[in-house]
């Protein structure tokens, strides 16, 4: 016995986003201590992460929320090889940071993969059945296998949150875009350390009728999955 579909109807820019529920997947980026904690490799870049935590609380509730939906969830960290074979050059050395990706950090190695500052933050870490991908680069796409796991399980829809909204998060948009999936961008749960690079990247996203992908405030989407009644996925759905 087959089970229909739970359709989804969010209220977003530039227009309403339609999803079904079974094939759509929430996608984390990026919410690591060594971005999100004091002491961590933003705040040696002079950043103030407080901008970055103040959306915790709106990740959890979304998070919680699709949990008990049932939906799957994909986590991502920013993250190398102990031996740095995968961080060019160019990437370790540019800008001339006080500390660099693989040095000594309060947090251990900085970007290093089984580092404690490259873990999730406690109040968003992943449980069993979720995804949870280490990328090199700043696209969740680059050298992951994301797109192989994702096709695995039919997905077809993506909900975007984390951080930097301009950096991590736009550029996993696109490469989303253009591996044909439409893509959610909850706004209420993306951060930037420059607040004036979200609000130009939010727009960005939506322009032209949605050139990249959809925004909406995360309670339009609790909404949503309210007005869809109560979980009823496929196990192989919520399976990673």
């Amino acid at each position: 016995m087959t089970t229909s579909p739970r359709l989804l109807r969010i209220d977003a820019e530039p227009f309403a986003f339609a999803c079904e529920a079974e094939r759509t997947a929430l996608v984390l980026i990026d919410m690591q201590r060594d971005f999100i904690e004091p002491g961590g490799f933003g705040e040696t870049l002079g950043n103030d992460v407080s901008l970055l935590a103040k959306i915790v609380p709106a990740c959890q509730a979304l998070l919680a929320a699709w949990r008990e939906a049932g939906g799957l969830v994909v986590h991502t960290r920013e993250a190398h090889r102990p031996d740095l074979a995968d961080c060019p050059p160019a990437k370790r050395n540019r800008g001339n940071p006080r500390l660099r990706i693989g040095d000594a950090g309060p947090m251990g190695r900085i970007l290093v993969a089984g580092e404690p500052g490259s873990q999730i933050i406690d109040a968003l870490a992943p449980v069993d059945g979720e995804i949870v991908l280490d990328k090199p680069g700043k696209g969740a796409f680059y050298a992951t296998g994301l797109q192989a796991r994702l096709q695995e399980r039919g997905i077809r829809w993506l909900l975007f949150a984390g951080v930097t909204t301009e950096v991590c998060v736009q550029t996993s948009m696109r490469e989303a875009n253009d591996r044909g999936y439409d893509c959610l961008l909850l706004e209420d749960c993306t951060e930037s350390y420059f607040p004036q690079f979200k609000a130009a990247t939010l727009e960005m996203v939506r322009a032209q009728g949605g050139i990249v992908g959809w925004t909406a405030p995360s309670t339009a989407l609790l909404a949503a999955l309210g007005a869809a009644g109560p979980a009823t996925l496929p196990a192989a759905a919520r399976a990673a």
